[in-house]
């Protein structure tokens, strides 16, 4: 066969593959769009119904209502139809929000969740009016002002506790163990949140310290516990203590770098979610990481989510033992997000896993050494 002939062979060959090639490739292509255009189909299908209902409402309804009240109650039915963590918050609730993250806010001093459709108090925080009244993790809040909070949102919930310091809310608490729920009348207060409450030194050798929230100044306040508790100690101590019953969490950063502040190496805690930039392995990376005395972490039922993710990368590392009780079990990331008109919406945009791959929803941590709280 000559070298021409050849040549032209192999052309023909290759228009040939080149027209295979792009025959798959015009038919994925042609199946995306369609599976694409369909979804775009279904949901403007499912916003005519919404739509509809919404116009229905206005029209029919007994009373007339603020078209704010049907669209803010749509995005709160819509977020409540997720998990008991992604919430809508009205540019009101919403302030409170970013107050509290900061540290400070009016109210009783408890921290809730919901379980089982119910508002159930996840730790009350020390030495605040719930707090000095013997609120425990695991209460259920009942009422509020004498009104019942069946069927109450989240942040309704948080909204009616909280208030202007000075004034009177009674929450009527209920317990697992007894016959009929109790009336507390309280006292509002500008609740400070203190991160690091209480730091000592026992027997001029061993260290405690306690951790109750995880906000913005956790990690800095704890490096400065620290440098207080060894400059008080002559520069060493042979164990410490740290104290993480009763924390509700907070910030995931913060919960990094506390960990951060006992492991110089290995994973922290990672997180997995649909968006990029919410799959991430958090690694220690502190040089000069405080591991020469050894550790005990202190945890209970109302130890939950950056307090469970500290306890779990300081165990998991075999950096210290856990002593208590079962932590509460939240493993799921929130992030804050604004909205046009002041409101804001609290999304569940990843899961926490950790340094052993574990999830600990709704399971909790079991200590390494379990003891009751008397």
């Amino acid at each position: 066969m000559s070298p021409r002939l050849k040549r032209g062979m192999l052309r023909v060959f290759l228009l040939l593959a080149l027209v295979v090639v792009l025959s798959f490739l015009s038919i994925s292509l042609m199946g995306r769009f369609q599976e694409s255009r369909a979804a775009v189909q279904q949901e403007y299908s499912l916003l005519e119904v919404f739509n509809q209902a919404i116009d229905l409402v206005e029209k029919t309804y007994v009373k007339e209502v603020e078209p704010k009240t049907l669209y803010y109650g749509a995005i709160q039915g819509m977020l409540s139809a997720l998990d008991p963590h992604s919430v809508f918050f009205p540019p009101e609730y919403f302030k409170d929000i970013k107050v509290e993250l900061q540290g400070q806010f009016g109210g009783i001093g408890i921290e809730v969740g919901v379980r089982d459709g119910r508002i159930i108090v996840i730790t009350p925080i020390e030495d605040t009016p719930a707090g000095r009244a013997g609120f425990k993790s695991g209460d259920y809040i009942v009422k509020i002002d004498g009104v019942s909070t069946e069927g109450l949102n989240l942040e309704d919930a948080v909204h009616k506790m909280r208030g202007k310091p000075g004034t009177r809310v009674v929450i009527t608490n209920m317990r697992r163990g007894w016959a009929e729920p109790k009336d507390y009348a309280l006292t509002r207060e500008v609740i400070q949140i203190k991160s690091v409450r209480k730091t000592e030194l026992i027997d001029g050798k061993y260290g405690y310290i306690r951790i109750t929230a995880f906000n913005d100044n956790t990690a800095g306040d704890l490096n400065q516990a620290m440098k207080n508790l060894l400059a008080k100690a002559g520069g060493r101590i042979q164990g410490l203590v740290l104290d993480l019953r009763n924390n509700p969490g907070g910030k995931l950063e913060q919960a990094v770098e506390v960990a951060n502040t006992f492991i110089s190496e290995g994973p922290i805690v990672s997180t997995k979610g649909r968006l990029k930039e919410s799959n991430q392995i958090f690694y220690a990376h502190k040089q000069g990481a405080y591991k020469d005395f050894n550790m005990i972490v202190l945890v209970n039922g109302g130890s939950a989510s950056a307090s469970e993710i500290v306890a779990a990368a300081l165990k998991d590392s075999g950096r210290a033992v856990l002593l208590g009780t079962k932590t509460y079990g939240k493993s799921s990331v929130q992030s804050l997000y604004n909205l046009k008109d002041g409101s804001g919406i609290k999304v569940t945009t990843a899961y926490y896993y950790t340094p052993s791959g574990k999830s600990i929803q709704a399971e909790g941590i079991t200590p390494d050494i379990i003891v009751e709280e008397l």
